[in-house]
């Protein structure tokens, strides 16, 4: 089957020269399926796996309808964006205004992308000052919209994106809340993208969409040739300092290690650094400009390993990672699946490598019915675990959150400025 180009599509020029600063020549799949359709108006749901070319789908889709189309008259002096892109995640978010900034270089549009955690009223003077495509986090987006910041009536064009994800996290009502204060579904395009298809992304599709033409690109394997993976099973006291030993022998550019909980991430963080690595950590409740930091320093190569929970495998887009290393095993199969996703990216080679250790064992063979194979698995040599570094590593504990600081030499509360003696049970009455 021969492969469609972009430049054989009709594409606007000034997007085109944006795809080729971009490094694209042909269609992927979801690509080749959507644009045709998407170009010419239609509206369009659809399902592929991670990192297939999604973003780039719908952003030349909206660039080039915006392109062609004279902006449309608003009422009064109230803001209202031609596009609105929302995304479930703040990193994912971020990521396709990175490409969003990348593939619309040579267009005339103003771009904002505004989530939660940062820059408040700075967001909000972006808005305020106009903007052509806005790219959302639901939360965010209703916040600025109840203080009637902008209208969402002259929307052009709409994309939902990862719309299994705004399920799984329970944004549903509040994205149907933002679907039904946009303009008439058949007076703009609008496009959802999934993972899967299910039902209920159907439902919705059906009842905010023009009759969307349901494209679905199902690969023959969950996960691509390109990532090679391997397993090691270990005990939970032993998989340390065998991660030590693996990290010396891969030697990767880039490695991007999941542990299933923030503690764990955390305690992993320190041991790293402790041992002499240059690493970093991104967990949910960490900071918005403390991960944006993070990530920014992993994606520049200041750092060479981030560590991770499950928010970083959904939408989170680093090129060149040579490595994903599962310190634990998840318990969800389709989370394997989203991590190791991470690697093996625009037909590069990667390695996905997990360490089993008697507490998340017991997910493996749920993971490998969904692989529909059995990972390899590697038994390793003494000399593959290396002795940590003696001693403790610092801990740093978090401040707690909220509550009242106490004053320097201020005495705990209580009536003598000592411990408070234990309320005493008062006698029944006879």
């Amino acid at each position: 089957m021969e492969e469609t180009t972009f430049e054989s599509l009709p594409i606007p020029e000034e997007v085109l020269m944006g795809i080729r600063d971009a490094g694209f020549t042909h269609c992927t799949p979801i690509q080749t399926k959507t644009l045709p359709l998407s170009l010419a108006g239609r509206d369009v749901a659809g399902q592929a796996q991670t990192g297939t070319g999604k973003t780039a789908a719908f952003l030349i889709s909206l660039f080039s309808r915006l392109l062609q189309n004279k902006p449309r008259a608003t009422k009064g002096k109230m803001v209202s964006p031609r596009a609105l892109v929302i995304a479930p995640t703040r990193e994912l978010a971020r990521q396709i205004h990175n490409d969003a900034l990348l593939l619309g270089k040579h267009c005339p549009f103003k771009i904002v992308c505004i989530f939660g955690g940062m820059d408040y009223q700075k967001q909000k003077d972006e808005i305020a000052g106009g903007v052509d495509l806005l790219i959302v986090t639901p939360g965010r987006l209703i916040d600025y919209y109840k203080q009637k910041l902008f209208s969402l009536k002259s929307l052009e064009a709409l994309v939902i994106d990862e719309a299994d994800r705004m399920f799984d996290m329970g944004f549903i009502a509040d994205l149907r809340y933002i679907l039904r204060k946009c303009s008439p579904y058949d007076e703009r395009l609008s496009m959802l993208f999934s993972a899967t298809l299910s039902f209920r992304a159907m439902e919705l599709a059906y009842e905010h969409m023009n009759n969307p033409v349901q494209i679905k690109i199902n690969p023959e394997q969950p996960v691509t040739d390109l990532v090679e993976q391997s397993l090691f099973h270990v005990g939970s006291d032993e998989k340390f300092s065998l991660l030590l030993g693996i990290l010396k022998k891969e030697e990767g550019e880039k490695i991007l290690i999941f542990c299933n909980t923030k503690h764990q991430s955390e305690k992993l963080d320190r041991k790293l650094r402790y041992n002499h690595h240059n690493v970093g950590q991104i967990s949910g409740d960490l900071h918005q400009k403390k991960r944006i930091q993070v990530l920014d320093n992993f994606h520049a190569g200041k750092l060479n390993i981030l560590i991770a929970t499950d928010v970083a495998s959904r939408g989170l887009h680093i090129g060149g990672i040579t490595h994903v290393i599962n310190y634990d095993l998840p318990q969800d199969p389709e989370d394997y699946i989203h991590r190791i996703g991470r690697t093996a990216r625009a037909g590069q080679m990667g390695k996905a490598i997990a360490l089993a250790c008697e507490d998340f064992a017991i997910s493996l063979e749920r993971i490998e019915e969904t692989l529909k194979l059995k990972i390899p698995v590697e038994w390793p040599d003494e000399d593959l675990f290396l002795k940590e570094r003696e001693g403790h590593p610092p801990f740093k504990p978090r401040p707690k959150m909220g509550g009242k600081k106490s004053s320097p030499g201020r005495k705990p509360s209580g009536k003598s400025g000592g411990p408070r003696r234990p309320a005493q049970r008062s006698r029944p009455r006879r």
